[in-house]
């Protein structure tokens, strides 16, 4: 695929910092940067090596067009943890049965963002209606945990090659993770989970991990958010060239990817023009 042409960096319509902050890395590497508003965009790039960051409804609609490779982490990649690891309770189930639920929950969807995700009183102040959004609609419902502090991991080969705190008690408050004072203890958390668990992730992922809070006791233990696909996670303040090396394995040829990746393929229902 591409023809010997240069690889081409792909990006959405919608200019967020990461898109910019990625796009000039791609840039400075040679990368051919396009930007995807149309369908005459998309005719040109048939046959290139494209790479993608963007969201999954595009994602999803271009996908097989461009013969890419997204990867993502299984719906029920948090759910199926040790408890060791998420320090909560947690359940993939739909939102017909969320709907029930009579106490606080923090509930959100594995991947897509169909609704937002947060703490509902109860499973009634759900939503009902709205695109992506019905009975079967998939929902990680979880227990309520306060985190002192959150991080995101950019982690390729099972091995974190960037990160940057992003939230301090629910709060956006981003600061590199190098230099962090709790690196030491977020990397040692993250290490003893990926020589545990790696294998159930795909080689280029994002995982977000926090330290949290007993709301009886008040003791603090490291746990992790969840895991989402790097082509669709803001960058923070992690270092760029270390990004765009994980979001350049996971959304780029399909052709070029491991048998190891292969199982966490992002399904493409759909394939045209934006």
């Amino acid at each position: 695929m591409g023809g010997g042409r240069a690889a081409v960096f792909v990006t959405s319509g919608q200019r967020t910092s990461t898109t910019g902050l990625l796009a000039e890395a791609a840039a400075r590497r040679g990368m051919e940067v396009r930007v995807l508003t149309d369908g005459q965009v998309l005719d040109g790039l048939v046959g290139r090596a494209v790479h993608w960051y963007g969201g999954p409804l595009a994602a999803g609609r271009i996908a097989n067009v461009l013969g890419l490779g997204l990867l993502e982490p299984s719906d029920d990649w948090l759910a199926r943890l040790p408890e060791e690891f998420t320090g909560r309770r947690i359940e993939l189930t739909t939102l017909s049965e969320a709907w029930a639920l009579r106490r606080p929950v923090f509930v959100k969807p594995p991947s897509a963002k169909s609704f937002p995700a947060a703490v509902y009183a109860d499973g009634s102040r759900l939503p009902r209606t709205g695109e992506g959004v019905g009975p079967d609609t998939p929902a990680l419902v979880s227990d309520v945990v306060t985190f002192a502090a959150e991080y995101r991991l950019f982690v390729l080969d099972r091995r974190v090659v960037a990160g940057s705190r992003y939230a301090v008690y629910g709060r956006l408050d981003t600061a590199p993770l190098d230099g962090d004072s709790r690196e030491r203890e977020v990397r040692r958390f993250a290490e003893r989970l990926l020589a545990s668990v790696g294998e159930s992730l795909p080689s280029a992922v994002t995982v977000d991990v926090g330290l949290a809070q007993d709301p009886d006791t008040g003791h603090e233990r490291w746990a992790v958010v969840e895991a989402n696909m790097p082509w669709f996670s803001h960058s923070y303040t992690a270092r760029v060239d270390a990004v765009l090396d994980v979001v350049l394995r996971a959304a780029g040829p399909r052709d070029q990817l491991s048998q190891g990746d292969v199982p966490f393929l992002h399904a493409s229902p759909a394939s045209g023009y934006i």
